[in-house]
């Protein structure tokens, strides 16, 4: 049965992607700003962000020093890397959400830093 429901709801969302057309429903944009806590990631040159909403994002820069807010809550502000299948991945998300199949909603996704705010010498958990 949660099978056919998902199947259902992504039937859905690929007709809602095709009649959106550019159009973003959600009113997603290609640059966010995200403010949580910065932590290392896999490399040296990879950073994982917690936002305060519950969102992850896997951070990178050519700009911008994370490796200094390390353990730091931090407003990073940056480019979704391939916004349009980003943006439609957590559509979907949501609409298999309200079906009641996945119950964790959180966006996850890959962010380029462009800027970046300190808001907090340290994560509050």
């Amino acid at each position: 049965m949660r099978n056919l429901i998902l199947c259902m709801v992504l039937a859905c969302a690929a007709s809602v992607w095709v009649m959106a057309g550019d159009n973003d429903t959600k009113g997603k944009s290609d640059t966010r700003t995200v403010t949580g806590c910065l932590t290392q990631g896999d490399n040296a040159k990879e950073f994982n962000l917690t936002a305060n909403d519950g969102s992850t994002w896997e951070v990178k820069s050519d700009t911008v020093s994370l490796a200094k807010h390390v353990g730091h809550t931090v407003s990073a502000t940056g480019v979704v890397s391939n916004a349009k299948a980003h943006n439609m991945k957590e559509d979907t998300k949501d609409m298999v959400h309200d079906a009641g199949v996945k119950k964790d909603n959180a966006e996850h996704g890959h962010l380029k830093v462009t800027d970046l705010q300190m808001v907090s010498e340290s994560c509050s958990k």
